[in-house]
Formats: structure tokens, sequence, C-alpha cells
């Protein structure tokens, strides 16, 4: 029997990913040219659950250990020196 299907969704800006409640399974990076940091936070204002700096000018992969992140709103805060990113999330 297999678990729950794991979707896709491509951000170039902060806000909420309006997937509703959902496991951040991986993070897939662009960064450019700076200081590069991701933040995503538990919907608009909740509490941090991933906070990363990147190297600049690179692609970068993050897989999510275990079962994931939980969270009932995947909202970007912050998205500073990244072209794009893609969270992989069921």
């Amino acid at each position: 029997m297999s678990g729950s299907d794991v979707k896709a969704k491509r951000v170039t800006e902060t806000g909420s990913l309006g997937v509703g409640p959902a496991r951040i399974r991986q993070i897939q990076v662009l960064s450019t040219t700076g200081t590069p940091r991701l933040t995503i936070t538990d919907g608009n204002g909740g509490s941090t659950v991933l906070d990363l700096d990147f190297l600049a000018s690179d692609s970068h992969s993050v897989n999510i250990p275990a079962e994931g992140i939980r969270v009932e709103d995947i909202y970007v805060s912050t998205l500073d020196a990244v072209s794009a990113m893609t969270v992989f999330y069921n």
C-alpha cells in the first residue's frame, strides 16, 4: 500500500503556497548573488519551521527526514537572493 501522493509547487516570491495542511518533504532552491536565505513558517505569522542559509549562485536540494515538517499552511516568509524554489509536499 502506498502513502499519499507527493505534489510540487514552484514559487518566486514570499507568501502562502495555498495548499492547505501539508508535510514538507523536500525543497529545491536556485540562489543568486548576495546572501541567500529561506524561511518558512506555519502560516502567516506562525512559528518558524525552517530557516536556511545557502551558498550564493548555486542550486540546492534539502531533503526533510522522516515524515517531513507538518504545517497548517506552507508560508514563505523570507526568500532573499533566491530566484526560484520548488517545494515538494503531501
